[in-house]
């Protein structure tokens, strides 16, 4: 019995002299920073605005033709008509944004895994979840995404 209690005390202790080889080297990462660098990003929100501005002067030429519109049932049916308009013109644009977001938030996490394994880390958490004992590799990621375009 004192041979085997023996034997899975060496074997713990063994396994604890081994795991300073097993250390996970980790860095961390100023997400917010890096996709607000991002040349991408920025054309994508300005894309955004110019959309919501296309938005605005249909609903601006709708409503002006509306109001030009003295018969009641022929109001009606241009209401529809536009609010149906606006409906799809706003689903495509949604739609479009969404894919294209999911582009750039794949192509920035293959950046950042790149940027990782080329210092040496085996793990990027994000800088704020990290009080203290990692090194930051943003300002990396940043040149990185750039260079990318």
């Amino acid at each position: 019995m004192k041979i085997k209690t023996l034997s899975i005390t060496l074997a713990v202790i063994l396994g604890l002299c081994t795991l300073p080889a097993l250390a996970t080297e980790i860095a961390s990462i100023d997400v917010q920073k890096v996709v607000a660098s991002s040349p991408k990003v920025q054309n994508l929100k300005k894309e955004q605005q110019d959309k919501g501005k296309e938005i605005y002067n249909f609903l601006e030429k709708a409503n002006k033709e509306i109001a030009r519109t003295t018969d009641i049932k022929a109001k009606e049916e241009l209401q529809s008509k536009y609010s149906k308009q606006l409906s799809e013109k706003k689903d495509k644009i949604d739609k479009d944004y969404a894919s294209k977001l999911k582009k750039l938030e794949d192509e920035i996490s293959q950046i950042i895994a790149e940027q990782a394994k080329l210092k040496g880390y085996d793990m990027v958490v994000a800088k704020g979840v990290v009080l203290y004992g990692t090194n930051d590799i943003t300002d990396d990621v940043i040149k990185a995404i750039k260079s990318a375009k």
